[in-house]
């Protein structure tokens, strides 16, 4: 097994366990770049598929292989570093490698362990797969191919006919809006998703290509109580924006009915440009303003891969590598002293995180 795989095994099987014990989210990445993979606790008094503790969320599959859009002669791109897994087959072996320790350690309350038939089963451990974009980076063919064409896909409009195209899912379904005077989180559960789930994107039909959007994924962990109510302030959200979005598109997320608190904001901290024509990824700085908004318990660092590219688009790529404390020295330096109650001051209680490839974070 190579490194970055048993570096994945590692990471998943300590992440999970201690997560199934706590009944808490797992982020995994699975690339260097926005490859993830979200594992949400079934909630008490949930029915799990199989006998199984989490609900397995695929985000924007590219494990290897080129990727390439419009024309490999215009803009191509490979990965500088390896996946974790190189194929939906390993992935699935860990996932599943995951589960029966569970089941061997007494959390999962399987009454068989049910392993997969390489070739003959119909069962995947991944429940859902979410593409973002219609890019390839975002939406390749070559990793989505070797899904199992029972799981369900979740993709923007454009993206869900090109996955429809191909003819290999059994379901391909457009990824539902969310906007202020449409924010009830709960009328983004839909079938196939079970009923404590809620998946949809945020859009400014200012932005042509809606490039700098958002992924919401809601989901309520409420246990039942002696009295057979729901406790209250259970809705979390997991907000997936690769390329970022702006403070202000997603303003109305904190006065959502019900309302929900941001657990995570996957946000990038380089700031890409096209010879600083056309902005690509918003970076650090606009990170910082989306996170004071959302106030976002954790905020992760996504597709920021220094990945090898070619084409004639390569040369009028601009990246400016930012860290998250290089983006709060600019603002000091901008504004002077600061006072404890300040803007500056509140980036001091943010989890921050940047996961290598394979690596996990336990939400907790």
């Amino acid at each position: 097994m190579d490194p970055p795989s048993v570096q994945l095994q590692a990471d998943l099987q300590h992440s999970v366990l201690r997560a199934f014990s706590t009944q808490r989210p797992v982020l995994t990445h699975l690339n260097a770049d926005t490859t993830w993979l979200l594992q949400l606790p079934y909630p008490k008094g949930a029915l799990p598929a199989s006998g199984r503790t989490h609900f397995n969320i695929l985000i924007d599959p590219w494990l290897q292989g080129p990727q390439s859009d419009i024309a490999s002669w215009f803009s191509k791109q490979w990965h500088a570093i390896d996946s974790s897994v190189r194929t939906i087959a390993e992935l699935e072996d860990r996932l599943r490698d995951v589960q029966d320790i569970t089941y061997i350690l007494g959390v999962s309350q399987m009454k068989s362990r049910k392993r997969f038939s390489h070739g003959v089963s119909t069962r995947s451990y991944i429940d859902v797969v979410v593409i973002s974009h219609e890019f390839t980076d975002h939406c390749h063919k070559e990793t989505l191919q070797q899904i199992n064409r029972a799981v369900p896909v979740l993709a923007t409009a454009k993206a869900a006919d090109i996955v429809r195209s191909w003819n290999h899912f059994a379901l391909v379904q457009e990824t539902p809006p969310f906007r202020g005077n449409y924010s009830d989180w709960r009328s983004t559960s839909f079938w196939p998703l079970p009923d404590w789930l809620g998946i949809s994107r945020m859009i400014s039909e200012t932005d042509a290509l809606y490039f700098h959007s958002a992924i919401l994924i809601f989901f309520n962990v409420a246990a039942e109580t002696t009295s057979g109510t729901l406790e209250e302030d259970a809705g979390k959200a997991i907000i997936y924006s690769p390329h970022g979005i702006h403070a202000d598109h997603v303003s109305h997320l904190p006065s959502a009915i019900p309302p929900i608190k941001t657990l995570a904001l996957l946000h990038g901290l380089h700031d890409i440009n096209i010879s600083f024509t056309k902005q690509l990824n918003l970076g650090a700085h606009n990170g910082l303003r989306v996170q004071r908004l959302l106030k976002a318990k954790y905020w992760v660092g996504t597709h920021d891969e220094v990945k090898r590219s070619g084409g004639i688009l390569a040369p009028f790529l601009r990246r400016e590598v930012l860290t998250l404390q290089k983006a709060l020295n600019k603002e000091k330096k901008e504004r002077g002293f600061v006072a404890d109650q300040s803007d500056l001051a509140d980036m001091r209680d943010v989890r921050f995180a940047a996961l290598r490839s394979g690596q996990s974070l336990l939400l907790e």
